[in-house]
């Protein structure tokens, strides 16, 4: 499922400053609650809710190359939890140089504990994480 991407600056500083946190091995995520969802679901074509994904890599990464590789991994583990997650936030995803040759899987585990400590998760999915 295509996702909406947070792309004023303000709004990552918003969720840096106000947002709740997790600091993990791999990445670093912080969640705030979007006061343009209701906004949004009208343009939606569906009419829903969804959160707002932005994704911050550092030149501490690498190069062009091993950055892109970040956001590939980051997105593709964040595809498999998106499903079970709380809507209407903004939640931005920033990746630590440790990441450098890690798999999808490994940082889908750390997200999946990220969000269950930042009670992400909707109330149907909270029995089983």
């Amino acid at each position: 499922m295509k996702y909406p991407a947070i792309c004023e600056h303000h709004l990552y500083n918003k969720a840096y400053r106000q947002g709740k946190h997790f600091f993990g091995r791999y990445v670093c995520v912080y969640v705030l609650k979007d006061l343009k969802a209701k906004k949004l679901q009208k343009e939606h074509p569906q009419k829903i809710i969804v959160n707002r994904l932005g994704l911050s890599v550092s030149k501490k990464i690498g190069g062009a190359v091993e950055r892109n590789r970040a956001k590939r991994i980051i997105r593709a583990a964040y595809s498999t939890v998106e499903g079970k997650l709380k809507v209407g936030n903004l939640i931005v995803i920033s990746a630590k140089p440790e990441i450098g040759k890690k798999k999808s899987t490994d940082i889908a585990k750390e997200l999946k504990y990220a969000f269950s400590r930042l009670d992400m998760y909707s109330a149907a999915e909270n029995k089983t994480v």
